[in-house]
């Protein structure tokens, strides 16, 4: 490490200002501050001092991906080696094939490591495409702007991928990350100016542009021509009994059922929630407001009942583990730069979403999972929501001075 250290300062020089690559110089800090802490020390007047700084944040929003990043690998396997092995296939076709092959691996649900190894084979090109490209973007931004590159895309590479279903055209990764980094962040001034989550503008994007590379039955199981319905597809034809004939509650919560590839654990999703609440990343307003409005909203229509929507027949129990509801919640709409930031706006900011998400993914049956939808109207409205609070402090404060 010191003989890495050393070469970075020699290095550095050349990237300075003044230097002959000085127009690169957000390349070569981006690959320094990843490698190591920055040595620079805040020095004059009194500033707010917080140990808590946008690296150490986005590191820790990553660590908390850790659990849903393993499920994406082993579920995508899982579900795929029972596919095969339900349709007789012994052998995985392609580069891929390959691969598993050459480490002598078989289509095993049972077996740990083909199912891992398996799912990586589909969701690792998936990340490499999304965090090449969308990096890209970044340095080319920086580059132009002449800032640094920001570790907020650290989190965009990681959320992105989890969304998508395995079977996804590499190259539809790579136009909605563009889309979501150009368009969702970057125009707006990037890193903290943007009033969109990135990831799930691009997952957006790709919805409506390619709807049928991200939605139907087709695409969630990494088999060709094999056709897998989401509890949610079930659920929005046959109801709660659609879906329990299917899956149980508990393999719901643990998620090993289709879906996009890192959202189906719920229990995945609250290990990182465990993490992102004990350091104070995540906040809890939010995390509370988003999941009691889903609770209420779904207890009313499971209440109400119809006999035209089976929708109405899901619990409340069965909402929260359902689609992405657990991991909008956690990672989505938790975001700290589109979210609200008033603690009353949080209470409504994530109240909101939660109502959302339950009445977009029961009432309108052209989008059974509503919470991405939800997700982007909140962010939509937060400054108004914080602007709300802000002002009806300032009014209770003067009607208190003119008492």
């Amino acid at each position: 490490m010191k003989a890495l250290r050393k070469t970075l300062d020699q290095l550095h020089p050349h990237f300075a200002k003044g230097g002959k690559f000085e127009r690169l110089y957000p390349l070569y800090e981006a690959a320094d501050t990843f490698l190591f802490s920055p040595g620079e020390v805040t020095s004059g007047p009194s500033h707010v001092r917080d140990s808590l700084d946008l690296k150490r944040m986005m590191i820790t929003v990553a660590v908390a991906l850790g659990p849903c990043g393993f499920m994406a690998l082993f579920n995508t396997g899982l579900q795929a080696n029972r596919a095969m092995q339900s349709m007789g296939l012994t052998q995985i076709e392609g580069w891929r094939g390959a691969v598993f092959a050459l480490l002598g691996l078989t289509i095993d649900p049972t077996s740990l490591l083909s199912n891992l190894v398996h799912g990586a084979l589909y969701f690792v090109p998936i990340f490499l495409v999304a965090n090449i490209v969308g990096g890209l973007w970044e340095a080319a931004f920086s580059v132009v702007r002449k800032h640094e590159i920001n570790e907020g895309f650290l989190v965009t590479g990681l959320l992105y991928p989890l969304t998508l279903p395995p079977l996804i055209p590499l190259w539809q990764v790579a136009v909605g990350i563009s889309f979501g980094v150009v368009v969702g962040k970057e125009v707006f001034g990037g890193t903290g100016k943007n009033f969109l989550n990135p990831a799930l503008t691009a997952r957006a994007f790709l919805f409506f542009a390619y709807p049928a590379q991200i939605s139907g039955d087709m695409v969630w199981t990494a088999v060709d021509g094999y056709s897998g319905a989401t509890s949610l597809s079930l659920a929005a034809t046959g109801g709660v009994a659609a879906v329990s004939e299917q899956f149980t509650w508990w393999q719901s919560f643990i998620g090993t059922i289709p879906g996009s590839m890192g959202e189906t654990s719920t229990i995945a999703c609250l290990m990182g929630a465990g993490l992102l609440l004990v350091t104070g990343v995540g906040s809890w307003r939010i995390m509370l407001s988003m999941l009691v409005g889903g609770l209420v909203t779904s207890s009313l229509l499971y209440c109400i009942g119809s006999d035209t929507n089976p929708m109405f027949s899901l619990s409340p129990a069965w909402h929260f583990v359902m689609g992405s509801f657990a991991f909008g919640l956690v990672f989505m709409a938790t975001d700290p730069v589109s979210a609200a930031m008033t603690r009353k706006g949080k209470y409504i900011y994530g109240f909101l979403i939660g109502f959302m998400s339950i009445v977009v993914r029961s009432l309108n049956p052209a989008f059974p999972e509503g919470v991405m939808l939800s997700i982007l109207f909140g962010n939509l409205f937060a400054p108004l929501i914080d602007n709300y609070v802000v002002q009806a402090n300032i009014n209770r404060r003067l009607a208190r001075q003119q008492r």
